[in-house]
């Protein structure tokens, strides 16, 4: 399923590919001060294939993409985590980033059960903070001071996946046991 822009171009969403990985470095590296090696994207891509999107325009650039992963805390619930979400600024407010996210969010949901997703996010990045907050029901969970190399702290962020659990699988919370 695709979104069209501004221009009625249509903007595929995919599950990333190896082939993807240098056009998702270059997309990080325009949008985001968080750089991030090529072997953490190649970590990413393998240990958790499914969970990984790209966005592309029509003539196949990267013009988005969500990197994910699940957190292996064996003390905590089954969960998630975003490692890095960027779109290009000729792309933004068109809805790609909940896009991203949300078919993240599912994939998290479908193979490994999880329960909720977590990201960081510079405390000073309104715009972000407006996404997570507003959009995609993120809530603050604690500020991690210090976080970012370069000082500056982050908000580290949750958002319950339960509502969304339901809505892939409705069989299932029809069933569920009331709290």
């Amino acid at each position: 399923a695709g979104i069209r822009n501004q221009t009625n171009h249509l903007i595929l969403f995919n599950v990333f590919q190896p082939e993807d990985l240098m056009n998702m470095q270059h997309c990080n590296l325009l949008c985001l001060p968080e750089n991030y090696q090529m072997k953490y994207y190649f970590y990413h891509g393998l240990s958790w294939p499914q969970l990984s999107y790209i966005a592309e325009d029509e003539n196949g650039k990267i013009v988005g993409y969500v990197l994910a992963k699940m957190e292996e805390d064996p003390d905590d619930v089954p969960h998630g985590h975003i490692t890095s979400l960027a779109v290009k600024r000729s792309h933004r407010r068109l809805g790609l980033a909940q896009k991203l996210m949300d078919q993240a969010s599912r994939a998290m949901i479908e193979n490994f059960n999880a329960k909720y997703v977590s990201l960081h996010v510079r405390k000073s990045n309104r715009a972000a903070l407006h996404l997570y907050s507003n959009t995609l029901k993120f809530q603050i969970s604690e500020v991690e001071p210090k976080y970012y190399a370069d000082g500056e702290d982050a908000y580290a962020m949750k958002r319950d996946l339960a509502h969304m659990a339901d809505e892939l699988n409705p069989f299932v919370s029809a069933y569920r046991k009331p709290k």
